[in-house]
């Protein structure tokens, strides 16, 4: 294989705006098709970039099947298309990036990964947080001790809209934070809990509701889209970590901590300039009380870089090597969908444990 690949986006709406980006930027990747089912788009697209005459911009996948020498494909579309898509690519000899989740069916993904090791093919899951400069540092933070004795974790992911219509706030939002946790412990949940409430898309219903219409949290869910999800996850040593999603919440919060024996970790996204910090804290007993010693906060320095921009890297590096990515392969992205499926029935029944047994291995 040369040093310059061939790749095609498909789906260029929000996200698949930026993977358009990133793969022009790459010296090793000749992006030669870009496909959205909407012409506008595509109009966008090609005067954002000044995408040259020779790129074929069209409205239908099944064009790509005709490109010579295309290499891989990057897809950033519904995740209620993926699993087509990726086996109709896998099936062409394409090597495949796709957009979070990987397909929203465990089996789906399991099948899918075989494939890709059967016609040794890369497939990728564009999980970007894992490739933070922050979730990197962190994980080397928490796994070197730094921490001490870890105690549990929280996670707090909120904000007003965008509100999905093919998936709840569960799916849209969850995927990123327990990624982070399964990262810096090295470890997956072994049993998971979800209660919920429904406001705005109820049972057969695509409109809003009326806060009337808000369904008791501790019930189980009917059939419709959870605007607010608390997730409980039990890792194999007992830490537990706790989320709240929120999608119809005006505070918008990205924040993820562990607490320790010697302190906490905190990853807070919003705070663009320092988003890592450690605060060092322990207590000592003197007498009947507990005292708090040795308190300290140091913001922790980062290396340079946009997370979707390694994610892209990696990609191309990995097919370059023919080497699955370890941080974010098919497998990986295949846990993750094993995890929100156990919640999603956890969620439905009012939040009773789910227990996981049998996650794909690695």
């Amino acid at each position: 294989m040369t040093n310059q690949i061939k790749i095609a986006v498909i789906g260029v709406g929000r996200w698949g705006v930026h993977l358009l980006r990133n793969f022009l930027a790459h010296p090793q990747v000749d992006v030669v098709a870009v496909v959205d089912p909407h012409p506008e788009r595509l109009a966008a697209v090609k005067q954002q970039f000044n995408l040259d005459e020779n790129v074929i911009l069209t409205t239908e996948w099944e064009d790509l099947k005709k490109v010579p020498g295309l290499t891989g494909v990057a897809i950033a579309t519904p995740a209620t298309t993926h699993y087509a898509l990726i086996k109709d690519s896998l099936q062409n000899g394409y090597h495949v990036l796709a957009e979070k989740p990987l397909t929203l069916d465990p089996a789906e993904c399991r099948e899918l990964c075989q494939l890709a090791e059967q016609n040794h093919l890369i497939l990728m899951v564009d999980h970007t947080y894992l490739f933070h400069p922050a979730v990197e540092q962190g994980q080397a933070v928490v796994q070197a001790g730094k921490l001490g004795d870890l105690r549990y974790g929280y996670a707090t992911r909120t904000h007003l809209g965008p509100v999905r219509q093919d998936v709840d706030a569960l799916w849209d939002l969850a995927i990123h934070d327990i990624a982070i946790f399964n990262a810096w412990l090295g470890q997956i949940p072994v049993k998971v809990q979800a209660t919920g409430t429904v406001w705005l898309q109820g049972a057969g219903e695509q409109g809003s509701r009326g806060a009337e219409e808000k369904k008791d949290i501790n019930s189980p869910l009917p059939q419709g889209l959870a605007d607010l999800v608390w997730l409980t996850l039990t890792y194999p040593d007992g830490f537990q970590a706790y989320i709240h999603l929120c999608w119809l919440n005006p505070d918008k919060q990205r924040r993820l901590g562990i607490v320790g024996s010697l302190g906490s970790l905190i990853f807070d996204e919003m705070l663009q300039s320092s988003p890592l910090t450690l605060l060092h804290g322990e207590f000592e007993q003197q007498g009947n009380h507990f005292i708090p010693v040795h308190q300290k906060q140091v913001v922790l320095e980062l290396e340079p870089g946009e997370p979707l921009g390694r994610v892209c890297s990696t990609f191309v590096v990995s097919i370059l090597n023919n080497t699955p990515s370890e941080i974010s392969s098919g497998w990986v992205g295949t846990q993750l969908v094993e995890i929100l499926a156990a919640l999603t029935v956890s969620l439905e029944q009012g939040g009773k444990p789910v227990f996981l047994n049998n996650c794909s291995q690695v």
